[in-house]
């Protein structure tokens, strides 16, 4: 199955001249949901990873799935303020301010093998927040892997800038 053709194009959201890549289609499919998952962990079998880290909220799904066949546990990464125990949070830019995203202070063990997942990577600034927070933790980035990647905006460049891995299963140009 072609997984490109599952994505849904939305023109001009959320604003004008921005082609939005919808993910939620191909994780409708059920089969195209399956090869996805497979596409994404295949690389990362027999590696001993010990954690998926997921990006709030479609890299919960991916990253949740991808943990399971990967039998390692599950990180979420989330927006400040929404996680209920003891967090450590690192700020990045937006295209107008700044976010931060958390994590639960114990949910990595120095050394454990991480696996970040997310939907798509467009800039690159919520991944890159995502791995110094994860390497602050005392996490070994083993790689990122995204379902969409947008390489005009050189989010995967970016990534790679960091000495870490990216894997995409599909690039759309135009964004």
């Amino acid at each position: 199955m072609d997984l490109k053709e599952t994505i849904r194009t939305i023109p001009d959201y959320p604003k004008p001249g921005i082609m939005f890549r919808d993910v939620t289609t191909l994780l409708g499919q059920p089969r195209a949901f399956r090869q996805a998952i497979d596409e994404l962990v295949q690389p990362y079998a027999g590696l001993g990873i010990d954690k998926v880290a997921g990006i709030e909220a479609r890299g919960f799904i991916l990253g949740g799935a991808a943990a399971h066949q990967l039998s390692a546990g599950f990180v979420p990464l989330r927006k400040k303020g929404k996680l209920p125990y003891k967090t450590i949070t690192e700020s990045y830019q937006l295209e107008y301010g700044v976010d931060e995203m958390e994590m639960h202070e114990d949910a990595i063990v120095k050394g454990d093998r991480v696996l970040l997942v997310d939907d798509l990577i467009a800039t690159g600034g919520t991944a890159e927040a995502a791995i110094k927070l994860l390497r602050r933790a005392g996490a070994e980035i083993v790689a990122a892997a995204f379902v969409v990647d947008l390489p005009e905006l050189g989010g995967a460049d970016r990534i790679r800038a960091l000495s870490c891995e990216v894997q995409a299963l599909m690039a759309f140009e135009g964004h």
